[in-house]
């Protein structure tokens, strides 16, 4: 595995035109090695999520360029950056984005059969997940029985279906209170401890610091500061 298994060079990113173009990015470089659980920070409107986006193949920069595991993304098709998605990237979201009429399992199980329609075994590995996250006691509760912090790890349990090896969270405990927000936060340090993975993390919360081996900060679309293992 490369040592840097996901980066960004000179990357610039612009929505609008003329007097309403906004330059989101600004000739961004960032390399994220494997193993490790980077925070991005900074205020509203320094381009955080747009980082993600480029980071997650779901938006290509007007300028630079993506590599996922080696390979230059934003000069793929539409198709092909799709399967790099599914196959290696997962994201976690503050608003959770469950299925509201599923269970659980179910919600974990159908997160396998998106990423991998072939994959057998999908609620016995739905389950596993859950049990790993100590809701053994929730399988068949649809969302709303749920807490904001059971819903965010169903929904992290969902990402890490299929195991893959970049997980991307935007503000995932933003909703989440100090308990259940410290929760999170050690389940995604473990993702990189235990398995490996490359963790990027956008939040405003600080209680991520502690955790995160580098902090990224962001202002007006430019890397302002980089603290931390590269």
């Amino acid at each position: 595995m490369p040592n840097h298994f996901l980066r960004v060079e000179g990357a610039s990113v612009s929505f609008g035109h003329d007097e309403a173009r906004v330059h989101a990015l600004r000739d961004v470089s960032l390399s994220f090695k494997p193993g490790t659980l980077s925070l991005v920070m900074g205020p509203s409107g320094s381009g955080k999520t747009t980082l993600l986006s480029l980071l997650g193949c779901l938006l290509s920069p007007d300028k630079g360029s993506v590599f996922v595991d080696g390979v230059a993304v934003n000069g793929l098709s539409e198709a092909e950056r799709t399967a790099v998605r599914q196959q290696k990237i997962s994201f976690v979201f503050q608003a959770f984005r469950l299925f509201h009429s599923l269970s659980a399992l179910d919600n974990v199980a159908l997160g396998l059969e998106i990423r991998d329609p072939a994959a057998s075994r999908r609620t016995e590995v739905a389950r596993d997940l859950l049990l790993q996250f100590g809701l053994g006691d929730k399988l068949h509760q649809e969302p709303k029985a749920l807490s904001p912090g059971e819903k965010q790890r169903v929904a992290i349990a969902r990402a890490l279906a299929g195991n893959p090896p970049i997980l991307l969270a935007d503000e995932p405990t933003a909703s989440l209170d100090a308990e259940a927000g410290r929760n999170i936060c050690q389940i995604l340090r473990s993702q990189v401890d235990e398995h490996g993975r490359t963790v990027v993390v956008v939040s405003h919360d600080p209680r991520w610091e502690k955790f995160a081996d580098r902090i990224v900060t962001l202002c007006d679309g430019c890397v302002e500061e980089e603290v931390g293992v590269l």
